[in-house]
């Protein structure tokens, strides 16, 4: 092994020597600024997933939560150990339930039920 090859003083930041480049053909560098380099390596990933190299993928750039860290309360007195956490840290935060977190069905779900009754068992 020679030194240049675990020694990094000297070299410029980033620079691929030709040696290296012999053995890592193909590589590829992206990054998005301001990066956070692993979100951004897993869309990339995705929208790899989706094609075949012939044709731009429909893959949005970023999810409905993008690169916000996500955080789900369960009751309200957790919610507001959240919001108080959250300014301890200095951290910026949106309150997605609109202030109530009760889970309900979507409109569209079937709200009776498809047994009938029997034997005096109401449905």
């Amino acid at each position: 092994m020679r030194a240049s090859e675990f020694i990094a003083e000297g070299e410029q930041v980033g620079a691929l020597t030709k040696r290296k480049n012999f053995a890592t053909v193909g590589l590829h560098k992206f990054a998005d600024y301001p990066a956070d380099r692993v979100y951004e390596l897993n869309r990339v990933m995705m929208a790899t997933a989706a094609t075949d190299g012939t044709f731009v993928p429909d893959v949005d750039g970023e999810s409905w939560a993008g690169r916000w860290d996500i955080a789900a309360p369960y009751t309200q007195e957790e919610a507001d150990k959240l919001k108080m956490a959250y300014k301890a840290i200095g951290s910026k935060f949106r309150d997605l339930n609109k202030g109530d977190l009760r889970s309900q069905e979507i409109p569209s779900t079937s709200t009776a039920s498809p047994v009938q009754a029997f034997k005096g068992y109401p449905r």
